[in-house]
């Protein structure tokens, strides 16, 4: 390590590519913003942690969003011959004293946008050709972004409501990248993932590894063309450690509902499987007999989707109905 800093520190151009910040140790508590490169594009144990953190710091984190910055103005196309990769993410963050076991509880205070707008384009119509047909025009809109709503047309306003497409931990084997998802989170496409609401992610490595980034100004359920109204975005978080949590995929807790989430294909199999995990938290947190959980959720029970061909979906049941 000592040496690759000497290499860096004598090289201006990996300087000005800003790879430098990777090797500093950095107090997090005392920085005011992260800056988003290095752009990662895995959820990797391997890469050099951008900082570490005590259980219950809060981090400033920025963001690149999912087009790698391609789509600036209307005139702009999406390139995937010079940028093949989608959603850099921000990180790793280390939090110290977490194992493998526990979890991280992320809090989401704010996610704001960094330069006033988003933007979206047509994208491929996965699995809609048969309908659509396959003449699909590039699509690049840039929308503005003010006094919280989006201005998607001169006609249409959207309300800003801002979430994080990608959040999650380091595996402990392999090497995702940020496109698909996983119980350790990655490219979970829910509008869940939002300030004011917690995320509960399994730490599978020493430290956690935290990752997140790929910031939408808004999004549908199932995010139909793949890409939502993608903005750069500087998000603050908590980020809170519980020993032995056992977790076997992410949670969301918002101040009124409960939610379990799941990644399998075909979706249906999602719904059982995010279902079926729900069931379980209610019978070992709130002692709920798991048949009547059951029964409970088939008449209050509401799922939500993320990108439609990734297979994440979060069960999701009101806390107005759970009685510990």
């Amino acid at each position: 390590m000592a040496r690759l800093a000497g290499l860096l520190r004598s090289n201006a151009v990996l300087r000005h590519l800003r790879l430098w910040p990777v090797l500093k140790k950095i107090e997090m508590s005392k920085m005011e913003s992260i800056p988003a490169t290095p752009l990662q594009y895995e959820f990797s144990r391997h890469s050099t942690p951008r900082g570490e953190i005590n259980p219950g710091e809060t981090l400033i984190v920025e963001s690149e969003d999912a087009l790698s910055g391609q789509l600036r103005q209307a005139s702009d196309r999406r390139d995937k011959r010079t940028m093949p990769w989608s959603n850099p993410v921000n990180g790793p963050f280390v939090v110290r004293g977490a194992q493998p076991g526990d979890a991280l509880a992320v809090h989401i205070e704010s996610i704001e946008p960094l330069i006033g707008q988003c933007a979206t384009y047509t994208g491929a119509p996965r699995g809609l050709t048969e309908w659509l047909g396959s003449d699909v025009p590039p699509g690049t809109r840039i929308c503005p972004i003010r006094d919280n709503f989006i201005e998607w047309s001169p006609e249409v306003s959207i309300p800003y409501a801002p979430m994080l497409g990608c959040i999650g931990t380091a595996p402990d084997w392999g090497v995702p990248t940020t496109v698909p998802a996983g119980n350790y989170g990655g490219n979970l496409d829910l509008v869940e993932v939002c300030p004011g609401n917690t995320i509960y992610l399994p730490v599978f490595v020493p430290g956690g590894y935290l990752y997140l980034g790929d910031a939408h100004a808004a999004q549908g359920h199932g995010e139909l063309s793949a890409t939502a109204l993608e903005m750069p975005a500087r998000s603050k978080i908590r980020v809170d450690l519980i020993r032995d949590a056992q977790l076997s995929s992410p949670r969301i807790e918002s101040p009124t509902e409960l939610m379990a989430v799941a990644v399998a294909l075909p979706v249906e199999r999602a719904i059982m499987e995010s279902y079926a995990r729900l069931i379980l938290w209610l019978e070992s947190d709130y002692s709920w007999n798991r048949w009547q959980s059951y029964d409970l959720l088939t008449q209050v029970g509401q799922i939500s989707i993320g990108y439609y061909t990734s297979g994440a979906v979060a069960a999701k049941v009101a806390k107005k109905y759970i009685v510990k």
